[in-house]
């Protein structure tokens, strides 16, 4: 098999492949074979008819589209992996020339990954907020808890925030009542999310029976701007009635003796948390200063792939109705044309930092373990709210094994790539990234137990990643 390839672009490339006959023995006895036991040749069992007589009745025609058909997958295949290309997306295939018994000759043009520079993350500094745990952060933290075991009671008093109310709204424009922001017996918490502007500073002060009205400017849908008269009406107001912190709460409420235990776990929770928080905010700080370092050509074909699976998602939900889109858009505010140009301009940011993640990995060399993998897909398939097993299986099937491993790859040459970068929060304080991405040394003893786990996975990730373009 003889190959070339002509650079494009950037990011595209048309691959020639010429194939002899002398490779393609295998396909055209099983072109036979099949097309044998598919016809019924009078004198001959089914799957028994020469080759002669099959050319003569059915033409040799026939078999040639069905070699064709047999061998384009494997010869393209083989034909990428002799030049080393980065595929990162389905080839267009074209046959240029079929010689009978002497070559077949094709070309596929198709989108690899770019050349692209990665920076010294040595010379990266980033700032990121400091973790400050406050005793005001504990008290809040349990009184959300003690929040959800409080008891809503009748009050007689003036309404304030956090008070709940049932209620009933008359909205209308110009004197058109507006069905989508009128309500009856409507429960409601004062500074919860103002449903409509204006109305938690209307509902303050009132009381069970009591009746108010105001003006607002609508922010979104039909009559987006213009002034609404909202009448609302009281039919109940409640109040929350927290339960005291004490000793009984933290034993009926956690697996705590005391209110101290309680607290202590509480503070302990939300350094973890604060942690968790700081480590994105390092991840996204050392992203937003490396990406503008490098050049990364994006691939047309990709990013419009992304910015089709954005609408493909949003109109899924929507039962693929365009009416249904164009009404929610409008609700939102917004345009279609405003929507395209954000689903864009997120499908290139994407694209943009898959690719320099792409180039990371490959400086960095990351070797995948078992456990890292296992916990990526146990993380993903939670988020999504799946078992792992069926989740496993979902990507086995839709043939998306490629992209997770290209995900976890990604993930750990970034970490890898993090430790080396200055990191201060606000505060000038120093914060060591190997906290949060580099890697936690395992016992003596475990690491020789599982000295083959990280071949095994690298030579499945690597058999995955080959077939990855067929995902993105």
């Amino acid at each position: 098999m003889k190959t070339s390839v002509e650079k494009l672009s950037e990011t595209r490339v048309k691959l020639n492949v010429n194939v002899p006959f002398d490779e393609l023995k295998n396909e055209v006895d099983n072109a036979y074979k099949a097309i044998a036991q598919q016809v019924t040749i009078p004198g001959f069992r089914k799957g028994k008819a020469p080759r002669q007589l099959i050319d003569a009745r059915f033409g040799r025609g026939l078999i040639l589209e069905q070699v064709i058909n047999d061998m384009l997958p494997t010869k393209y295949q083989a034909a990428c992996e002799e030049n080393e290309l980065k595929v990162i997306g389905q080839p267009d295939i074209n046959i240029q020339q079929i010689e009978d018994n002497d070559f077949v000759e094709f070309t596929a043009e198709v989108d690899v990954r770019p050349d692209v520079t990665v920076p010294n993350f040595s010379e990266i500094s980033v700032t990121v907020p400091a973790i400050s745990i406050d005793d005001e952060a504990v008290d809040k933290e349990l009184d959300n808890l003690r929040s959800r075991f409080g008891e809503l009671k009748d009050t007689k008093r003036k309404m304030k925030t956090g008070d709940f109310a049932i209620i009933d709204i008359d909205a209308q424009v110009d004197g058109e009542k507006l069905e989508d922001l009128s309500h009856e017996g409507l429960s409601y918490e004062i500074g919860s999310d103002d449903l409509i502007k204006g109305l938690d500073t209307a509902l303050r002060g009132m009381k069970t029976g009591e009746d108010n009205e105001f003006t607002a400017e609508l922010q979104a849908g039909e009559h987006k701007g213009k002034e609404a008269t909202i009448k609302v009406h009281v039919q109940q107001s409640k109040e929350r009635k927290l339960p005291d912190l004490d000793d009984d709460f933290a034993q009926e409420t956690s697996e705590f003796d005391t209110v101290e235990e309680l607290r202590n776990s509480t503070r302990e929770q939300l350094a973890e948390r604060k942690k968790a928080e700081q480590a994105g905010a390092i991840r996204d700080e050392v992203l937003k200063q490396a990406l503008p370092q490098t050049e990364v050509p994006l691939p047309e074909s990709v990013v419009e792939e992304q910015a089709h699976q954005r609408l493909h998602q949003v109109l899924g939900q929507l039962a693929h109705d365009e009416k249904a889109l164009a009404q929610l858009l409008e609700a939102q505010g917004t345009t279609r044309e405003e929507f395209d140009k954000q689903s864009r301009e997120e499908a290139e940011e994407s694209v943009r930092t898959q690719l320099f993640l792409d180039a990371v990995a490959d400086e960095k060399q990351p070797k995948l373990t078992q456990e890292e993998v296992t916990d990526h897909i146990v993380f993903t398939a939670q988020s999504y709210g799946m078992d792992p097993a069926e989740f496993v299986q979902q990507i086995q099937q839709s043939n998306q094994m490629g992209s997770l491993f290209a995900d976890v790859r990604r993930g750990k040459a970034l970490a890898e790539a993090i430790c080396a970068v200055t990191v201060t929060d606000d505060e000038g304080n120093s914060v060591d990234p190997n906290e949060y991405f580099g890697e936690e040394e395992e016992p003596a003893e475990e690491n020789a137990e599982n000295t083959e786990a990280p071949e095994s996975v690298e030579a499945e990730s690597n058999e995955a990643e080959a077939s990855e373009s067929d995902e993105k």
